[in-house]
């Protein structure tokens, strides 16, 4: 009787140890949805149990790319996929599902809707009337001399308050600007073996930050001059550029640039002496300076 009851005793206590050590189990495995609670297991565990468990994952993943064509994806998925890529340098090669162009595109799609979130008018206040507009118009045709000035001091006659800027917007339908002297495809064309181009081109990177790509380059050939990349562009910044592509004097007669503000003092005395002429176009490109 006493082995007896030393044996039931003792089979009773393994069923609740086995109970327990199930739930305990369950209460540790985090839910496969989880990618947070996953990631956190996977810190407690060994790396032997990580390479056998990516292996098993990884085999998984050869029979699912051979026998599934087009998986569905969530855009919880795509968004998870583009952000994993930034933290692994072979992202490449661990992309099994999709191809790398279709994880770039989400990537511009991503950055197309944040672009257009950030891009929407803070403030409510409605555009123009048809009604101002066409008022406009009327005004500068039916008064040559009168200027974008005093068209705004007429309408601030009759409580209408437009701004100047958009007052030479509407005035242009109604007033084209004449060109003097040769065109812009004339001088081009003239002289284009002696331009050189200069510009920013703004990029963004995975998490959207701005960075700005300064080149030059020959207009006749379109051959690169010179390039750098920054992500807080200056006129200083610019004119050291300037200096590192033209670094024995070797320069041709002109060089283009817009009226960006990052061309500042700087850049202008640089560009003076490197170029030796200065040019400034007003028509019919008001924006563009020639050194």
């Amino acid at each position: 009787m006493a082995f007896r009851l030393v044996i039931t005793i003792k089979q009773r206590v393994c069923l609740s140890f086995h109970a327990l050590q199930k739930r305990f189990l369950c209460w540790v495995k985090p839910p496969t949805t989880s990618l947070v609670l996953g990631t956190l297991a996977d810190l407690a565990r060994g790396k032997s149990e990580l390479i056998v468990e990516n292996a098993l994952l990884r085999q998984q993943l050869i029979i699912l790319h051979r026998q599934i064509k087009r998986p569905v994806y969530r855009k919880t998925d795509r968004l998870l996929l583009v952000f994993l890529t930034r933290m692994v340098r072979t992202w490449k090669q661990a992309l099994f599902l999709v191809q790398p162009e279709t994880l770039l595109r989400w990537h511009r799609e991503l950055f197309r809707v944040f672009w257009k979130h950030k891009s929407q008018a803070r403030s409510k206040k409605p555009g123009l009337s048809p009604e101002t507009i066409t008022l406009i118009q009327q005004m500068a045709a039916n008064n040559r001399l009168w200027g974008s000035e005093r068209i705004r001091g007429e309408l601030l006659k009759l409580d209408i308050r437009v701004s100047k800027r958009t007052i030479q917007k509407y005035m242009k339908h109604v007033r084209p600007e004449r060109a003097h002297g040769q065109t812009w495809k004339t001088f081009l064309r003239n002289h284009v073996a002696e331009v050189w181009a200069c510009d920013f081109l703004q990029v963004t990177d995975l998490f959207f930050r701005p960075l700005f790509a300064f080149f030059i380059i020959e207009l006749k050939s379109r051959k690169v001059i010179h390039v750098n990349v920054t992500r807080s562009p200056t006129d200083p910044w610019a004119a050291q550029q300037l200096r590192e592509a033209t670094p024995y004097g070797q320069a041709p007669k002109y060089l283009i640039r817009d009226n960006d503000r990052k061309f500042g003092l700087h850049f202008a005395r640089v560009a003076s002496t490197c170029f030796g002429h200065r040019i400034e176009l007003h028509k019919p490109m008001p924006s563009v300076n020639v050194f």
